[in-house]
This record gives C-alpha cells, sequence and structure tokens, in this order.
C-alpha cells in the first residue's frame, strides 16, 4: 500500500484571509437576503427584537430553522435565556419597521402593530411568513451566536411581497 502524498491530505485548519474586514463585509452584502425581524418576550416580561438578515432553513423534519446574533448586541442576553422567540419575514411596505428593529437606544415596538403568538412571542401584524420556534440550540462562531428554532407553529400570506436587502439597500418594487 503506498501512503498518500502530503500534498494529497486535507488541509487541517483554515488559511489566513487575504482581505480585509471591510472587502468581506462588501462581497457578503452582494448576496440578497429577505429581511425579517425576531422578536421574544425577555425573562422580566419585557419585549425584545431586531432585524435580522442571516436566516435560513435548516431541515423540513424536524421544521429548523437558524439566524444569528453578534455576541455583542444588546439583546444577546434575552435572547439566550427565552425559551421562545418569532421570525417575523418583513414585507415590502415594511421597510420601516426593518429599520426602527435595527436602531440602538429606541422603543422599537413604538407604534408597532403585533399580536401574541402561542407563546407570547410577538407577531407583527402585514409580515409576508411568521415563525414560532422553540429556541432549540446555540452554536458560538466567531464574532456570533448561531440559533437553530424548532418551528412550532408558521404562517404566510401568498401575495405579499417580500423586503430584500443587498449591498446595504431594502429593494421593495419589481417582484411580481
Amino acid at each position: 500500500m503506498n501512503p498518500t502524498p502530503a500534498a494529497a491530505l486535507p488541509p487541517t485548519c483554515a488559511l489566513p484571509p487575504d482581505f480585509s474586514q471591510s472587502q468581506f463585509r462588501h462581497a457578503l452584502g452582494q448576496f440578497a437576503t429577505g429581511v425579517t425581524v425576531v422578536t421574544a418576550i425577555n425573562p422580566a416580561g419585557g419585549l425584545v427584537g431586531l432585524t435580522v438578515s442571516s436566516f435560513n432553513s435548516v431541515s423540513l423534519s424536524p421544521p429548523l430553522v437558524l439566524w444569528s446574533l453578534a455576541v455583542k448586541s444588546g439583546s444577546m442576553a434575552a435572547l439566550l435565556a427565552c425559551r421562545h422567540y418569532a421570525i417575523n419575514v418583513l414585507c415590502a411596505e415594511q421597510t420601516t419597521l426593518a429599520n426602527q428593529f435595527a436602531t440602538k437606544d429606541i422603543d422599537r415596538y413604538a407604534g408597532v402593530r403585533w399580536h401574541p403568538g402561542q407563546h407570547g412571542a410577538p407577531l407583527i401584524d402585514g409580515a409576508v411568513a411568521t415563525f414560532e420556534c422553540f429556541n432549540r440550540s446555540r452554536h458560538e462562531e466567531g464574532d456570533h451566536i448561531i440559533f437553530v428554532g424548532e418551528v412550532e407553529r408558521c404562517s404566510h400570506r401568498d401575495q405579499a411581497d417580500p423586503l430584500l436587502y443587498h449591498g446595504g439597500a431594502f429593494y421593495t418594487d419589481g417582484l411580481r
């Protein structure tokens, strides 16, 4: 039996990046995403919510989704502690909400129409889709925590256009 040449072995770790964080962020911005607002009730009963574009499906059986949050986020402690949260996929007319839930040091729920989900997590009225999730697991990777939610309930509106984000800007027109 011939030994495998060293050049044919898979690497044991990644090479250092040959780009800056700014270049990486700009390249990531070229991927168009939907825009979501993750909502929850903190252990003291207060409302928590933030805009998130890092959302995607993981599994159909069981129904799993994931999203990520910066470790330094002011909402981190509440979202780690909650048992349930909701993911609200915003529609094209909800650009103001996306900006509101992305702004620090304000009442993010001011003027927002919502109703409580099965476990109390706020479901934003007019969203394209909502996912009510059990906070199944969390995984620390780099400067973010990846949250995996097991979807217990979901709903959607067929004829609503989603809000999209690409290259640092929202897109609301020309989807249909």
